[in-house]
Parts: C-alpha cells; sequence; structure tokens
C-alpha cells in the first residue's frame, strides 16, 4: 500500500498540529537566521555551511531547502536584521520619550552596522542577488528614524533640520571601529551625536509666547 506522502500527511492534519508544524518552521528558520549571523560575523561570509547548522541545531539539507544558495542566506540575514531595526522603532516610540527613544534606536542601529560590516564582503561582490538591498534598507529604515526624529522635533527636543538619511550616513560614518573596543567607541560617538541634536531645539509649539495682538482699550 502506497504510504502517504508529507503532502498529504499536512492535508489530514488538524489545525492545531498544521500550526505547530508551521511554528516549528519559523522556529527553525530563525534559529538558522540567528546563526547565520553570528557565524557570518565571526567566520566571514565563506563559512562551511555546516558550522551554521551546527550552530542552529538543524541538518545541513534543512540550510540548502530554505537556502540554496549562499547569496540567499546572506541577504535573509540582511533583511531580517533591518526588519529588526525597524519594527524597534514605533515599540521604543512608546515607551520612552521622544529623545530618549531616538537614542535608544540609534544605539541598536550601530548593532545593525556592526552585522552589516560582517556581511560586506558579499553584499559589495557584485552578485545581482544583493541589488534590491540598499532600496530594501532605506525603505525600511528612513522611515522608521524619521518617525523618531519627528516625535523628537514636535517635542522640541532636537533641532529640526536633520533628515533619517544623512542621519543613518552619519552613524555609519561614526562607527567605523571594530572589536568591542570599536563597538563602545561608536555607542560614545551616537551620545555626542545625540547631543548635537539637541542643540537649536525650538520650544513646542503649544509653549510657545503667543504672537496675537492684545485688544487696543
Amino acid at each position: 500500500m502506497k504510504q502517504p506522502g508529507r503532502a498529504e500527511r499536512l492535508e489530514e492534519a488538524s489545525p492545531v498540529a498544521l500550526r505547530t508544524v508551521r511554528a516549528d518552521a519559523r522556529r527553525n528558520l530563525d534559529a538558522l537566521l540567528e546563526a547565520a549571523k553570528a557565524v557570518f560575523g565571526t567566520s566571514g561570509v565563506d563559512a562551511p555551511v555546516r558550522e551554521i547548522a551546527a550552530r542552529a541545531g538543524v541538518g545541513i539539507a534543512t540550510v540548502y531547502r530554505h537556502f540554496p544558495q549562499r547569496s540567499d542566506l546572506v541577504a535573509a540575514v540582511f533583511r531580517r536584521e533591518v526588519d529588526a531595526c525597524a519594527a524597534a522603532a514605533p515599540t521604543l516610540g512608546r515607551a520612552h520619550q521622544p529623545v530618549e527613544a531616538l537614542a535608544r534606536w540609534l544605539r541598536r542601529y550601530t548593532s545593525f552596522i556592526a552585522t552589516k560590516r560582517g556581511l560586506a564582503a558579499a553584499l559589495h561582490s557584485g552578485d545581482p542577488a544583493f541589488d534590491a538591498l540598499p532600496a530594501y534598507f532605506r525603505q525600511n529604515l528612513e522611515p522608521a528614524l524619521q518617525s523618531l526624529l519627528d516625535a523628537a522635533v514636535r517635542a522640541g527636543q532636537i533641532r529640526d533640520d536633520v533628515e533619517a538619511y544623512e542621519l543613518l550616513r552619519a552613524v555609519g560614518n561614526l562607527t567605523l571601529a571594530t572589536g568591542d573596543d570599536g563597538v563602545l567607541q561608536g555607542r560614545r560617538m551616537v551620545d555626542l551625536l545625540i547631543d548635537g541634536l539637541r542643540f537649536g531645539a525650538r520650544a513646542p509649539a503649544a509653549s510657545l509666547p503667543s504672537k496675537r495682538r492684545r485688544p487696543q482699550r
């Protein structure tokens, strides 16, 4: 008698079982991408696939099933880090005062830069698999940062003449150092940058003195 294949077994599974399968698959994928990020950061993007699989606790076949080409894996790690960084903006905005949320997000962004630096050899290789990543970066991180900038400007906590993209580039240039000392130095540079943004801040509109003329007696 013919044994049911994987597709038939999934079709016959209960909704609860299907959700469990999907949840397990998502956890495996997250573990794989987190492992790849760590391995790329320490061993470079040419690290053996078996090292990534071992760190993730999955088989090598699982890696190739999700990512047939190494470039697919590198691009997925990059997009995952962009998504996580962008998602942090509204969370921080709800939890902190505007300028504190901005400072915490920029520190979070320095961690993204460290990951991106680990992928640099691949991202700048000319492989067409990476062509869409610069646009993906800007489309997701610029609006995230701009929302924090706008909130801090409205609160009168920072100056109003800075755009998100130029700030992203500035932080990238200020965090070029590598290693543990480089991370600490980068965060210090971000703190100094925030202090600079505070200079020239305008009082929020609600607290500005009224310019309406007093009625003549």
